[in-house]
C-alpha cells in the first residue's frame, strides 16, 4: 500500500510498512496493562469491603475510585478501537479530540490508583 507523498516531499509516494500495525499493537499492550491496573484497583476495593476494620467512608471512597478506574478503562478501550479503525484507512496522526479523551482517561486512572494506594495504608 502506498500513501501519497506529503507536500514538499519531492512528489514520491511512501510505503508506511508495518508502522500502522506496530501502533495498533502498542495500543493493545497499553490497554492490557491498564486493564490489569484496573483489576488491582477493584481488588483493593473488594478486599476493603470484606474487611470489617475499615470505616464505611474508606470503603465508599475506594468504590468511587474503582468506578472511576472502570470508566477510564472503558474510555481508553474506545479510544484504542477508534485509533485501530483509523489506522486501517491510513497513517495520519490521531485526531486531537481522541488524544484529549485518552489523556483525560489516563489522568483519571492514575489519580484513582494513587488514591487507592493512599487509602489502602
Amino acid at each position: 500500500m502506498t500513501v501519497p507523498a506529503a507536500p514538499g516531499a519531492g512528489g514520491e509516494a511512501r510505503d508506511p510498512g508495518l508502522q500502522p500495525e506496530r501502533t495498533s499493537l502498542s495500543w493493545r499492550r497499553t490497554l492490557l496493562s491498564l486493564i490489569i491496573l484496573d483489576l488491582l484497583v477493584w481488588r483493593a476495593w473488594l478486599v476493603a469491603a470484606d474487611d470489617g476494620g475499615r470505616g464505611p467512608g474508606v470503603v465508599a471512597a475506594l468504590g468511587v475510585c474503582a468506578g472511576a478506574a472502570a470508566t477510564a478503562t472503558a474510555v481508553l478501550a474506545l479510544c484504542a478501537r477508534a485509533r485501530r479503525r483509523e489506522l486501517r484507512h491510513g497513517t495520519q496522526a490521531p485526531p486531537a479530540a481522541l488524544m484529549r479523551w485518552a489523556t483525560a482517561a489516563l489522568v483519571v486512572l492514575g489519580a484513582a490508583t494513587i488514591a487507592v494506594i493512599l487509602l489502602g495504608r
